[in-house]
C-alpha cells in the first residue's frame, strides 16, 4: 500500500500573488494619503471587569493621523478623565480599572476617528460591556420522589450572565453525571430523564455554571431524587407522601413517547445567516424513544449536518437562506411515535457583495466608489464623507452620489477624502472606509532590483513587478536586456504587474525586464529567473508486513537538483517519529528494530528543498501470534455433552485460522492437557462430547499463520456422572513366553475411559477346538495375566472385559492366542542341490511335519560354505553363510558362488523359539568359470627393438588355466593405434621377450588369461622402445639424477595416498565379502528376483579357519 504526493513550493506563492492581484494598489508611505484604519476592537466587546479596558484603534496615513473618540454619540474628552489614556502615536485607549476604576462606569458605544489634512476615517461602533457572573438566587429545593418508569426534568435555571454561562451537571465528587439516550442535558441546561430507573436514586444532582470571562464556576444547591418501585412502596411511606409526589399508584407500565421539549406540535426558530442552527427534541417514554430528524420537502445538507446529544439535537453549521424550511423530529418506541415540526427562518445581517476600495486618481481623472451589500431584510446604504453624512458634508463638484455608487469626474487635489459606506438592517450593520487620493506621481517600481527567482521545472513562475504611479502606469515585460516585448498565450500578465509563466521550462531561465510608464515618466527593473530540476523519490517505501520483535526497513532514495540541499523527514501517522532508539534514520532509509504492536501505522518520507517538497508513504503491518481467547463459558450441560463458548483475543493483524480445544481431567490426570478437537477460526462455540466420571476443565488456543497463542485461562470444572465402561481394552494378545504357559496382555483403559471408580478387568480363556468351559479371573491395576501349565503351542480363545463399581462393559470380542513355543524337533529331509552355473545353485528340501515345528513356522535357513578351491590347495579362512527363506518354502537359490570350488550345505527349520536340528551336510561342486585378470603386468629392459614382459597368474583362476593371450599395437604421436598383433602363451609361462619391435615407438599391451570356459578380463600397459644407444644413455643419466628420483618418490607417495582413500571409502560402503564376490562373479544368465519371492534368502555370515589343506 503506497501513497505519493508532490507539493510544489511555488503553490503558496501563487496564491499570495493572486490575492495581491485582486486587491487595490497600496500607496507608498512616503506619499500623502488619507488615513486608513488598520486595527480596531470588535463591535461587541465584552471585557473582564477586573482588568484594564483596552479599546484598539490603529491607523496609517501621510501625514500621520490624529485620533479622537466619541462615547454614546458625543465627544469623549479623555483629558478630563484621569483613568483614561491614549497610547502615543496611536488611537488605542487604555482605561485603568486596576487602580480604582469601575468597568460598569465605562459601558457604552465608542467610535474612533483618525484624521489628517487629506480626510478622516472612522471605526465601527464598539459596544463595551463588562462580563457578569452573578450568584445563584437562594431557593428551597424539594426532593423529587418519582415512580420507576416515569419521566423527570431537573431544572437548572442558571443566573443570567454576560456572556451566557456553560452548563454541566456533576456530583459531589466533581464527576460528570453519565448521560445516555435515556438521560441527557438540554440546550437550556435542564437535565431530562425519558424514564427513571432505580439506579437514578441519588442526593447529589448538582448543576454548575461556568463563566469563562471571569474564570468562575457557580454551583446550584444539590437536588435529591428518589425512585420508587410500586412493589417496595409500603403503606407507611405512602401515608407520608402526597398524590403529587407519587404520581399515582399504578404499576410500572410501558408508555408511548411524549415530547418534553419543545411542547406542542409546532414551533418557530429564527437564525442568522452564517451561524450554527441548533434544533432540539427530547421525549419521554418507556422504552426510551429514539429520535429521528427530517426536513419536509428537502434533504438535510450532508456536509454541514451533525447530530449531537444522542440524536436529540440537530446541528447545521454555516446556515444560509436555503436552509429555511420545516424540520420535523420524530420520537418513536415500540408503542408508538410523536412528532414536532419546527419552522426555521434564516435571516441575514448585512454582508458584502462589493465593498468600496481605495481609489488613487491623478488630477483630471474619473473614478467610482461602489458599495453593494445584501441581507435579509435588504440593508439600506448610506454614505459619509470624512465621518460626516454626505448630505451635510462640504460640497465637492467632482462627486455625484447615485445610491450605492459615488461617481467622480475630473477630480482635483482637493477632492481627496475618506468616504464611509454604512449598510444596515435590523440584524446588524457593515461599515467600510475607502479613500479617494488625488496624486500626480511618476511611476515607481517597488520590487527590489535584480531579485532572483528560483522555480521548479514545470511549475508556475511568478515574477513580481510591484509598482505605483498616478496616473496608473502601464506595465510591459521583456526578456533579456535587448529582448522584444513578451506576448502570447505562454504568459499571463496580471493587473498588479506580476508576470506569470504557467509552465516554466529550462529555457525559461534568464533575465526579465519590467518597464512601468505613465505620462509623467518611465522606469524599469530587472529580475532573474532560474529553473531547477524537480526533487523525486526514485525508490519509494513499500508496504511491509513484519512479525512482532522483528526488524523492518523502509527505503527512500531521492534524486534532486545539484544546487538544492534536500532534507529528509520521516513521519509516523503524519506525526513525528517516536523518541525511541529503536528507530534508526539512515541516509536513504528508516530502520525499526525490535518491532512492537504500537509501531503499526503509515510511515511517510518527506523530502524538502527550499523550492519543492515530495513525499511517499507506506503502511507497516505488525503481525504476531493471536492473543489468547478469554471469557470461556460452559452451557447446556448434559451427561455426555456440553457447549463451550469463548471470545477470541486480538488476532494481531493475521486472521485466526482455527481454534484448538484442549481438556484436563482433574480427577485422573491433573495438570495434563489433552487434545479434544478444533474448529474454524470463524467459530466461537462448540458442542463437546464427554465421557462419564471425568472432572473436565477446558481451554482454547487460537492459531494463525504466525503460530499458536498462549492457552486461555481454564474454564470452570465440570464433573460428569459415573457409568459402566463403554469399551473394553484394546490390543488383546495371547503369546506364550515358555513352552508351558500363555501370557495374556492388553492395553489398559485410560482414566477417563473407566467411566467410574473401581476399574477392573475380567480375563477369560479356553483351549480352542476343545469342548472346555471358560476359565476367568478378575484383576486390577495390571495389563498382563500369565496362565501356567498349558500344553506346548496350542491355540486358545481369549477375551478381556472391563468392569467398574457400576457394572460391566459390553461383551468383548474373542481373539486367538497360542501357548508357548519349543524348538523344532526334526530336520528337513531329502536335501538336493542342482548346480545351475559356476556362481549359482538351487537347493531343494522336503518340508517338516507341522506338528514337529512346535511353534509358528517362520521359514527355513540354509547354511553353506566353501570347502576348497579345485584349482589349488591352501589353508584359508572359511566364511559360513546363511540364507533364510520365509514361510513354507521348499527350495531356494544360492547366489555368489565361486567357480570351480567344492561347497557344503545343510538346512534347518525355524520357529519363534529358534532353529531345529540341521540336515546332513550336502556336498556340491561348481564348474569352471572364466579367470580374473592377471595379478600384474610389468614391462622392463627396453632396447631399440625389444621389450621384456613379466606377469603374475590370476588371483582367482576359477578353473584350470589353458593359456595367456597377449595383444599389442603401436601408438603414433597423434595417439592413433596401429595394427593389432595377438600371441598365445602357455599357461606355465610368467615372462616373455618381444623382439623385432620398432625403435622409439610406444606400444599398448592387452593381457588376459584363459580357461576351458573362456577368456577372463584383461589388463593393459604401455611402453616405449629407445631411440639409440646415446638416447638410452641419456635416459639412464636422467634416471640417476637426484631431482628425478625425488619427483618419482613424490608421485609414488601421492598414488599411495589415493589408494588408501579408495580403500577406506570402499570399506565404508558396507559390502561384506559374499556381496563383493557376487558383484565380481555375477552370472549374466541369472536375472534379479523380487525380494518377497523367497527364492534368494537373507544373508548371514559365519567365519572359521579350516584345518584341512585345500
Amino acid at each position: 500500500m503506497m501513497k505519493k504526493k508532490s507539493i510544489p513550493a511555488s503553490k503558496p506563492f501563487l496564491i499570495l500573488f493572486l490575492c495581491q492581484i485582486i486587491s487595490a494598489l497600496d500607496v507608498p508611505l512616503d506619499l500623502s494619503q488619507p488615513p486608513t484604519i488598520t486595527h480596531q476592537s470588535p463591535k461587541d466587546y465584552i471585557v473582564d471587569p477586573r482588568e484594564n479596558i483596552v479599546i484598539q484603534c490603529e491607523a496609517k496615513g501621510k501625514p500621520p493621523p490624529s485620533f479622537s473618540w466619541t462615547r454614546n454619540g458625543t465627544h469623549f474628552d479623555i483629558d478630563k478623565d484621569a483613568q483614561v489614556t491614549m497610547k502615543p502615536n496611536s488611537g488605542t485607549l487604555v482605561i485603568n480599572i486596576m487602580n480604582g476604576g469601575k468597568a460598569e462606569a465605562y459601558e457604552g458605544v465608542y467610535q474612533c476617528t483618525a484624521r489628517n489634512e487629506r480626510g478622516a476615517a472612522i471605526s465601527n461602533n464598539i459596544v463595551i460591556r463588562p462580563s457578569r457572573s452573578p450568584l445563584w438566587t437562594k431557593e428551597k429545593l424539594e426532593p423529587h420522589h418519582v415512580r420507576e418508569g416515569d419521566s423527570l426534568v431537573l431544572h437548572c435555571r442558571p443566573p443570567v450572565g454576560l456572556p451566557p454561562p456553560i452548563i454541566f451537571w456533576m456530583d459531589n465528587a466533581f464527576q460528570r453525571l453519565p448521560q445516555s439516550e435515556r438521560v441527557s442535558q438540554g440546550l437550556n441546561g435542564d437535565l431530562y430523564f425519558s424514564n427513571v430507573q432505580p439506579e437514578d436514586t441519588r442526593e447529589d444532582y448538582i448543576c454548575y455554571a461556568r463563566f469563562n470571562h471571569t474564570q468562575t464556576i457557580q454551583q446550584k444547591q444539590p437536588i435529591s431524587v428518589k425512585v420508587f418501585s410500586m412493589d417496595s412502596l409500603n403503606d407507611t411511606i405512602a401515608a407520608n407522601l402526597s398524590d403529587t409526589d407519587i404520581y399515582g399508584a399504578k404499576p410500572v407500565t410501558e408508555r408511548q413517547p411524549v415530547l418534553l421539549t419543545p411542547t406542542g406540535s409546532t414551533s418557530t426558530k429564527v437564525e442568522l445567516r452564517g451561524n450554527v442552527l441548533l434544533l432540539e427534541c427530547i421525549a419521554a417514554g418507556l422504552p426510551t424513544p429514539v429520535i429521528r430528524w427530517i426536513k419536509e420537502g428537502g434533504e438535510l445538507p450532508s456536509n454541514r449536518t451533525f447530530f449531537e446529544n444522542f440524536k436529540k439535537t440537530l446541528k447545521i453549521i454555516d446556515v444560509s437562506e436555503a436552509d429555511s424550511g420545516n424540520y420535523k423530529c420524530i420520537a418513536r418506541n415500540t408503542l408508538g411515535s410523536v412528532h414536532h415540526v419546527i419552522s426555521v427562518t434564516v435571516k441575514a445581517a448585512p454582508y458584502w457583495i462589493t465593498a468600496p476600495r481605495n481609489l488613487v486618481l491623478s488630477p483630471g481623472e474619473d473614478g467610482t466608489l461602489i458599495c453593494r451589500a445584501n441581507g435579509n431584510p435588504k440593508p439600506s446604504i448610506s454614505w459619509l464623507a470624512n465621518g460626516v453624512p454626505i448630505a451635510i458634508a462640504p460640497e465637492d463638484p467632482s462627486r455625484k452620489v447615485d445610491g450605492d455608487t459615488i461617481i467622480f469626474s475630473h477630480v482635483q487635489e482637493r477632492s481627496s477624502a475618506v468616504y464611509q459606506c454604512n449598510a444596515s438592517n435590523e440584524y446588524g450593520y457593515l461599515l467600510a472606509n475607502a479613500f479617494v487620493n488625488v496624486l500626480a506621481e511618476p511611476p515607481r517600481i517597488l520590487t527590489p532590483a535584480n531579485k532572483l527567482y528560483q522555480v521548479i521545472a514545470d511549475s508556475p513562475a511568478l515574477l513580481d513587478c510591484a509598482y505605483f504611479g498616478s496616473p496608473k502606469p502601464e506595465i510591459e515585460w521583456f526578456k533579456g536586456v535587448k529582448g522584444s516585448i513578451l506576448r502570447g498565450n505562454e504568459y499571463v500578465f496580471h493587473d498588479n504587474g506580476t508576470l506569470e509563466i504557467p509552465v516554466a521550462q529550462k529555457d525559461s531561465t534568464g533575465t526579465y525586464t519590467c518597464v512601468a510608464r505613465n505620462e509623467l515618466g518611465k522606469i524599469q527593473n530587472e529580475v532573474h529567473l532560474e529553473i531547477k530540476d524537480p526533487t523525486m523519490i526514485i525508490k519509494q517505501p513499500e508496504y511491509k508486513v513484519v512479525q512482532r520483535y522483528g526488524q523492518v526497513s523502509f527505503e527512500c532514495i531521492i534524486k534532486h537538483d545539484s544546487t538544492l540541499l534536500p532534507t529528509v523527514i520521516w513521519l509516523k501517522d503524519n506525526d513525528e517519529l517516536p523518541d525511541d532508539e529503536r528507530f534508526l534514520v539512515g541516509k536513504d532509509n528508516l530502520t525499526i528494530m525490535n518491532v512492537t504492536d504500537k509501531d503499526d501505522g503509515t510511515y511517510t518520507c518527506i523530502v524538502n528543498t527550499t523550492l519543492d517538497s515530495v513525499s511517499a508513504s507506506a503502511v507497516l503491518t505488525v503481525v504476531a501470534r493471536p492473543n489468547p481467547p478469554f471469557d470461556l463459558e460452559l452451557t447446556g450441560q448434559l451427561e455426555r455433552s456440553i457447549e463451550l463458548s469463548w471470545i477470541p483475543g486480538d488476532e494481531n493483524n493475521s486472521p485466526i485460522t482455527h481454534f484448538v480445544i484442549e481438556y484436563e481431567d482433574g480427577l485422573h490426570e491433573p495438570g495434563v492437557w489433552h487434545y479434544q478437537t478444533e474448529v474454524p477460526g470463524t467459530q466461537t462455540t462448540v458442542q463437546l462430547k464427554l465421557s462419564p466420571y471425568v472432572n473436565y476443565s477446558f481451554r482454547v488456543v487460537a492459531v494463525n499463520k504466525i503460530g499458536r497463542s498462549q492457552p486461555s485461562e481454564p474454564s470452570e470444572q465440570y464433573l460428569t456422572k459415573s457409568a459402566s465402561p463403554d469399551e473394553n481394552p484394546a490390543n488383546v494378545q495371547g503369546i506364550g513366553s515358555e513352552p508351558d504357559n500363555l501370557v495374556i496382555t492388553w492395553e489398559s483403559l485410560k482414566g477417563f475411559q473407566s467411566n467410574g471408580p473401581g476399574l477392573q478387568y475380567k480375563v477369560s480363556w479356553r483351549q480352542k477346538d476343545v469342548d472346555d468351559e471358560w476359565t476367568s479371573v478378575i484383576v486390577a491395576n495390571v495389563s498382563k495375566y500369565i496362565v501356567s501349565g498349558t500344553p506346548t503351542f496350542v491355540p486358545y480363545e481369549i477375551k478381556v472385559q472391563a468392569l467398574n463399581d457400576l457394572g460391566y462393559a459390553p461383551e468383548p470380542s474373542e481373539v486367538i492366542g497360542h501357548s508357548g513355543e519349543d524348538l523344532p524337533m526334526v530336520a528337513p529331509g531329502n536335501v538336493q542341490v542342482h548346480v545351475i552355473n559356476s556362481t549359482l545353485a538351487k537347493v531343494h528340501w522336503d518340508p517338516v511335519p507341522l506338528k514337529t515345528v512346535r511353534g509358528h513356522l517362520q521359514g527355513y535357513k540354509v547354511y553353506y560354505w566353501k570347502v576348497q578351491s579345485l584349482s589349488r590347495r591352501s589353508r584359508r579362512h572359511v566364511e559360513k553363510k546363511i540364507l533364510t527363506f520365509r514361510g513354507n518354502k521348499t527350495f531356494g537359490m544360492l547366489p555368489g558362488l565361486e567357480p570351480y570350488s567344492s561347497y557344503k550345505l545343510n538346512v534347518r527349520v525355524v520357529n519363534g523359539k529358534g532353529e531345529g536340528p540341521a540336515s546332513p551336510d550336502k556336498v556340491f561342486k561348481t564348474p569352471e568359470g572364466v579367470p580374473s585378470s592377471p595379478s600384474y603386468l610389468k614391462i622392463t629392459n627396453p632396447t631399440l627393438d625389444s621389450l621384456t614382459l613379466e606377469w603374475g597368474s590370476p588371483t582367482h583362476p576359477n578353473g584350470v588355466l589353458t593359456s595367456y593371450i597377449l595383444k599389442f599395437q603401436p601408438i603414433n604421436n597423434t595417439h592413433e593405434l596401429g595394427p593389432l598383433v595377438e600371441i598365445r602363451i602357455p599357461a606355465n609361462e610368467s615372462s616373455l621377450i618381444l623382439k623385432n619391435l620398432n625403435y622409439s615407438t610406444r606400444y599398448k599391451f592387452y593381457f588376459n588369461a584363459q580357461t576351458s570356459v573362456g577368456s577372463g578380463s584383461q589388463i593393459t600397459e604401455e611402453a616405449v622402445t629407445i631411440m639409440d644407444e646415446a638416447m638410452a644413455s641419456r635416459q639412464v643419466d636422467i634416471a640417476t639424477q637426484g631431482w628425478f628420483i625425488g619427483l618419482m618418490c613424490a608421485v609414488a607417495l601421492l598414488i599411495l595416498i589415493l589408494l588408501i582413500v579408495c580403500f577406506i571409502r570402499r570399506n565404508k560402503g558396507g559390502k561384506y565379502p559374499v556381496k563383493e564376490k557376487e558383484d565380481a562373479h555375477a552370472d549374466p544368465e541369472i536375472q534379479p528376483m523380487k525380494e518377497d519371492d523367497g527364492t534368494f534368502g537373507e544373508y548371514r555370515l559365519f567365519s572359521f579357519v579350516s584345518s584341512a589343506p585345500f
